[in-house]
């Protein structure tokens, strides 16, 4: 009887090592037993908060949602990691979390299906976004991969927004797929708090780096690694090459905002003669897709541009 019990426990399947928890206002993730993220589906724009390396240290910035020392408690509506934009036909979708703004909102319409996996578990969720009145502008529908390995966190983000009305995504850097790194990862620079210590390096894909040097170009990916009590850790997000115009723009700030924006162009190339809007009329569709990879070391020896050679094969 023994010697069966034990047949039947090796015959068993492996326990998923992506799991989920779903409550009324967010879904949380879980990788390997520990704790990864959160995804808020409920305070008008959704986000994840906080992202965590495998390691489990935190890699975004924890203010607005909590308060911690060495944080600047600036821009309020930098939540986690968030995809939205400052301007959907004259409504503000990026600001949120602001005041006195013309602020569009992004609520939650159906969570569609929530998987998990033992490599990999997937999130999938519809979103509405209104103008101030309620009228929907757009759906949202999002498909989240989380993908499980022993030193990597990996998210792939699969999103289609199909316009309810002709809607018009303005010129404006405020946008678009974004996050907000912790302390340790802003770069260097004169007025941060001095504690914990400022190490970040941002880095484009073709050899571009900090902010002066990366800021409003275009490349395939940027990533943004520095060191936390001896740990070196890295943050990347890759443009997908079916994306429109890829290889995308970057708002990134040497402050920790990291942002892909394909919309920005007047700001991006200080030309006022410039207009990156694009209009779409009622049932046109725009898909956009990232991946985000956390690991350890910096973009070289994480072999960060061989990762985006992967994902970029893999259509």
């Amino acid at each position: 009887m023994r010697m069966l019990a034990a047949l039947l426990a090796l015959l068993a399947p492996l326990p998923a090592q992506v799991k989920f928890a779903q409550s009324p206002d967010r879904i949380s993730v879980e990788i390997d037993g520990k704790p990864f993220t959160d995804f808020y589906l409920a305070s008008g724009k959704p986000y994840l908060h906080p992202l965590r390396a495998a390691s489990g240290t935190l890699v975004t910035r924890l203010f607005p949602m909590e308060k911690a020392d060495g944080e600047v408690r600036d821009h309020p509506h930098h939540t986690g990691l968030w995809f939205a934009h400052g301007d959907v036909n004259g409504f503000d979708f990026w600001s949120i979390g602001s005041k006195g703004r013309k602020l569009g909102k992004i609520g939650l319409k159906e969570v569609i299906a929530v998987k998990d996996g033992e490599r990999s578990g997937s999130v999938e969720v519809s979103f509405d976004w209104m103008d101030p009145k309620g009228a929907v502008l757009l759906n949202e529908r999002r498909i989240m991969i989380f993908h499980a390995d022993p030193s990597l966190r990996m998210i792939d983000f699969d999103i289609r927004l199909v316009a309810a009305e002709k809607v018009k995504f303005g010129d404006t850097k405020e946008g678009t797929f974004a996050v907000r790194l912790a302390p340790w990862l802003e770069e260097p620079r004169p007025g941060a708090p001095a504690s914990p210590p400022r190490t970040g390096r941002m880095v484009s894909a073709d050899g571009r780096e900090m902010e002066k040097d990366v800021w409003g170009t275009r490349s395939s990916w940027v990533d943004y690694a520095g060191e936390h009590k001896g740990e070196r850790l890295g943050v990347a997000i890759f443009d997908h090459p079916r994306n429109p115009r890829h290889p995308t723009y970057w708002h990134a700030r040497a402050y920790g905002l990291f942002a892909a924006n394909i919309f920005g162009l007047k700001d991006f190339l200080r030309d006022p003669a410039e207009d990156g809007g694009m209009t779409f009329a009622p049932g046109a569709s725009l898909r956009l897709r990232y991946r985000v990879v956390i690991h350890p070391g910096d973009a070289k020896s994480a072999r960060v541009a061989e990762l985006y050679k992967e994902y970029a094969a893999a259509r």
